[in-house]
């Protein structure tokens, strides 16, 4: 009994670390100080894949920034894809906002990786955004991101985001973002590893991208958001995590559709992070807590619950403000176990979904040919 205790309390010891990084983050973002007065001209470079009912909203919302001198770059693959119609609509609520289309044609086996390469080249600023087409941003947001940039010493600012969703599936993936995934970023922080970057938000000078070698070296590996973090950390250059949240949307995706998604990304991390994909067992605590109920360890198991759902509530509803953490709290121990599952899923097997298609995964995290 008391060997069936270990792994939950070890799980609590976790969720009490990510109550004192989600703490730290926000108190950090609290008494930042304000973005300097003469920011560097900037140019957004925005992948495009299709569209739904959230894309204008969120193409809009860099649109319409309060920031001196930007570009926003829109790179398709076709010239038939169906962002380009809400482009059109954009250039015409904004006609004083310097935008450019460019249709970039690819066979890099990571496309969005591809016209991202074109995107830069194409670039006239010597600030660069990079972030996903679904990505709402709030007001001041090219502010927040680009103020680190004037330390030298900080080569990439990237930052958290929270998600928003149309169906029961989708809400609990969106759960899972403000309470597992957000809380581990900022544990990884808090821990001093800050090698990674995340494609919610990727801001840095054009000089240090041409220094790792452009978006071409990382164009066969899907987490291209993590490789170019990797190796901008490579450089000896820092990545700092700004203090602004962003939200992206994950739409009304059905079981498969989920199951997919996630699985996705646990097998991605898994071939780029082994070490940390499987030590990451120990931070599904709700699984713990019935371990250790099981095997009649009940304070250790009550204890383990009460701190998962103390750092949920925390890190989701209070840090991240995040209204569907409020809202569907009562969701997060069956979101605990449908994660499990992925995981478990994700120890094994090398082939994801991605976009229509279907990969296959070598151990570096490289797309081969399925």
């Amino acid at each position: 009994m008391r060997w069936w205790a270990l792994p939950a309390l070890a799980s609590a010891a976790y969720q009490l670390l990510a109550i004192a990084a989600a703490l730290r983050w926000k108190l950090a973002g609290a008494s930042a100080p304000p973005p300097g007065s003469r920011p560097q001209p900037l140019s957004v470079l925005k992948p495009l894949y299709g569209g739904d009912d959230r894309l204008y909203a969120a193409l809009r919302s860099h649109a319409c920034q309060n920031y001196p001198q930007f570009e926003i770059l829109f790179g398709a693959r076709g010239p038939h894809d169906a962002a380009l119609a809400e482009v059109a609509r954009l250039r015409r609520e904004f006609p004083a906002v310097p935008m450019r289309v460019i249709v970039a044609e690819t066979s890099a086996p990571n496309p969005k990786a591809g016209v991202l390469a074109r995107l830069a080249a194409e670039a006239k600023h010597p600030l660069l955004l990079i972030n996903d087409d679904d990505i709402e941003v709030p007001p001041g947001y090219f502010h927040r991101v680009t103020a680190p940039l004037a330390n030298a010493r900080v080569g990439l600012v990237t930052c958290l985001y929270r998600a928003r969703a149309d169906s029961l599936p989708a809400r609990l993936e969106a759960l899972g973002v403000a309470t597992d995934f957000a809380p581990s970023v900022m544990v990884a922080r808090f821990l001093g590893m800050e090698g990674f970057a995340l494609g919610a938000t990727m801001a840095m000078r054009a000089e240090t991208l041409r220094k790792i070698g452009g978006f071409e070296p990382i164009a066969g590996y899907l987490a291209d958001d993590y490789e170019l973090g990797r190796r901008v950390a490579a450089t000896g250059l820092a990545i700092q995590l700004a203090p602004v949240v962003v939200d992206t949307g994950l739409g009304g995706g059905r079981w498969r559709d989920v199951w997919r998604h996630q699985l996705r990304w646990a097998r991605t991390i898994r071939v780029s992070r082994a070490a940390g994909y499987f030590g990451s067992a120990i931070t599904h605590t709700t699984v713990w807590a019935l371990v250790a109920f099981a095997a009649g360890a009940w304070p250790a198991g009550a204890a383990a619950l009460a701190a998962r759902l103390a750092a949920a509530w925390i890190a989701g509803a209070v840090v991240l403000q995040d209204a569907q953490v409020k809202r569907r709290f009562w969701l997060l121990p069956a979101r605990d176990l449908f994660a499990f599952a992925v995981w478990a899923a994700g120890c094994l097997g090398s082939t994801v979904y991605w976009r229509g298609l279907k990969l296959r995964l070598d151990r570096q995290g490289r797309i081969q040919p399925e």
